[in-house]
């Protein structure tokens, strides 16, 4: 299920260039695309939040397969821009409802091995951007052959949408033989744990937040970044989004074990300063082989930030508050990443090049560290039950 959710947020990214080809689009209108994918992503994972205090968990994972098994058939139809806007934003919407859902049902079921669980579920997620590109680029081919006397992108859209039918009745079919953990019940008063855990909340806001929105703008923007800068064929820069996806596969898995074994402040300010220095060094490199160095280091380091932020909010929150304060700590999360690829849009409009945009994410998170770093050795951040007990 995670692999289709996951995969309705990033599978614009590749397809940005055939559908601005199709509608003639400015790169503002189409980098909205891609921004109201990840804002739908963002919108319910308050209601959701709260929601979880009235319903089961797995429940709610049913309505997020059931949006994405509809919204897709948008997309594959669409005739205007505004269509497929409300296509990425039901899209986007879908995935925000199954991760509040189910990351705290992680966390229950997971409770000493928290970073572990993460970790795993985010590689299964992960797989499905890493095989993004490559599904965009084969029906994209199938599409000019004419197979099916459909445009490739429209394509994407609708097997999108079969895929998810089938993994919805599937999950449907497993919840209803399953008994799930009562960890959630504890958790009944959202608005009380997002004013009693604020700490937590904003502590992991202020480390995910703008480098969050960075890497939507960067990713987004890949093929077309490296067709524009340095430059190589689009068939090229769809494969290297693909290496830069694969490398979060094994990022998550060690993300979230380091996660498990060392304190979580300084790993964090670690991952920030690598994804700082990596996206400075991609605005460098040339070459074939130096840009699949680039994007592998790019790929990895920021990748792991997902499970060790996760990891760390998670674990910081109590159980009566777990899954209604990582409500409202995602939701602001999420809205930040998604203004991402609309800022680089309608920078890219004004006149600025990738190259200088792309620069000035990098010292802006570098900055950041720094200033983090001060907090860290002053004041101060709220820390995990095992850090506290780690002495972190």
């Amino acid at each position: 299920m995670v692999l289709l959710v996951n995969l309705a947020r990033v599978v614009f990214a590749p397809l940005l260039p055939p559908i601005r080809a199709a509608f003639g689009a400015s790169s503002a209108a189409i980098g909205l695309l891609a921004t109201l994918a990840w804002l739908g992503s963002a919108l319910p994972r308050l209601p959701t939040g709260y929601l979880l205090t009235l319903v089961p968990r797995y429940a709610m994972i049913l309505v997020a397969g059931t949006v994405l098994s509809l919204s897709p058939l948008l997309a594959a139809t669409a005739t205007s821009l505004p269509v497929l806007w409300a296509s990425a934003l039901l899209m986007g919407l879908s995935s925000g409802v199954y991760f509040i859902a189910a990351k705290p049902l992680l966390t229950d079921l997971f409770p000493d091995r928290i970073g572990r669980a993460v970790g795993i579920h985010g590689t299964a997620s992960q797989l499905a951007a890493a095989g993004a590109p490559l599904f965009v680029t084969g029906v994209l081919l199938v599409g000019d052959a004419g197979v099916f006397r459909i445009e490739g992108w429209r394509l994407s859209f609708g097997l999108i949408s079969a895929f998810a039918i089938t993994a919805t009745v599937g999950f449907g079919a497993v919840a209803r033989t399953t008994t799930f953990s009562s960890g959630g019940e504890r958790d009944r008063d959202f608005l009380g744990a997002a004013r009693r855990q604020w700490p937590v909340v904003l502590s992991g806001i202020v480390f995910s937040g703008f480098v969050g929105l960075a890497w939507n703008g960067v990713f987004n923007f890949y093929v077309s970044y490296l067709v524009a800068t340095k430059p190589i064929p689009e068939g090229t820069a769809r494969g290297l989004l693909t290496v830069v996806f694969a490398a979060g596969v094994p990022a998550f898995t060690i993300g979230g074990r380091l996660a498990d074994r060392v304190s979580y402040i300084p790993l964090l300010l670690a991952i920030l300063g690598g994804f700082a220095g990596c996206l400075f060094a991609l605005t460098l490199t040339t070459g074939l082989y130096g840009l699949i160095a680039a994007s592998v280091a790019l790929g990895f380091v920021i990748h792991g930030l997902f499970p060790a932020i996760d990891t760390y909010v998670l674990d910081s929150l109590p159980d009566a508050h777990r899954a209604s304060a990582y409500a409202v700590f995602s939701a602001s999360i999420i809205f930040l990443n998604a203004l991402g690829s609309v800022v680089v849009g309608v920078l890219l409009d004004l006149g600025y090049g990738y190259t200088p945009i792309f620069r000035t994410f990098a010292v802006g998170v570098l900055v950041l560290v720094a200033l983090l770093a001060v907090v860290h050795f002053t004041v101060g951040f709220p820390t995990g039950r095992r850090s506290a007990q780690q002495g972190a």
